[in-house]
């Protein structure tokens, strides 16, 4: 008699298992990637107001996830000044910071001297759309609205540039 109860609770507990397993895959967040359209924010900016992506539309935007604490971040951030310097006019860089508030990204940015858009995603909501795992993280945006390019780790002024020219068509 063991057997008989054993055997149907044993099935049981295999199509619950997969059943949990498929409602998981089909609840899960969706998330952009590359060659995928750009899901349009709106964040809190540097200044006190909002900055929605829609507002860059057909330009390449450039996004570049970082963290004040974040030591690549701290050694890319020349490169991101110099391309904001050179070519941030018409190709807009946006900056989005995760968690960190206003108040302490003007201590360690000098008040912004660079110029930067500088964009606060506190609630990750944003991020977790693009699928950010970490910083720095940079997204290329191309003038239609998809993403075109997703890179983990520090760039340079250069790869930004070759990015914008392989994008602004």
């Amino acid at each position: 008699m063991n057997q008989r109860v054993i055997k149907p609770l044993v099935l049981i507990l295999i199509i619950a298992m997969f059943g949990f397993f498929g409602y998981s895959l089909v609840t899960k967040g969706k998330h952009t990637d590359v060659g995928d359209k750009a899901f349009n924010f709106e964040l809190p900016n540097y200044d006190g107001g909002t900055t929605k992506l829609s507002e860059y539309k057909g330009k390449v935007v450039i996004l570049n996830y970082f963290a004040s604490w974040c030591k690549p971040c701290k050694d890319e951030f020349p490169e991101l000044a110099a391309f904001q310097k050179d070519y941030g006019g018409k190709y807009p860089l946006l900056m989005i910071n995760r968690g960190e508030t206003i108040e302490r990204i003007k201590k360690v940015t000098n008040d912004n001297k660079e110029g930067m858009v500088y964009l606060f995603d506190y609630n990750a909501k944003v991020s977790k759309q693009y699928n950010v795992t970490g910083q720095p993280e940079t997204f290329v945006i191309d003038k239609q609205g998809i993403i075109r390019e997703h890179y983990n780790g520090p760039v340079t002024e250069m790869q930004m540039y070759n990015w914008i020219k392989k994008y602004d068509k």
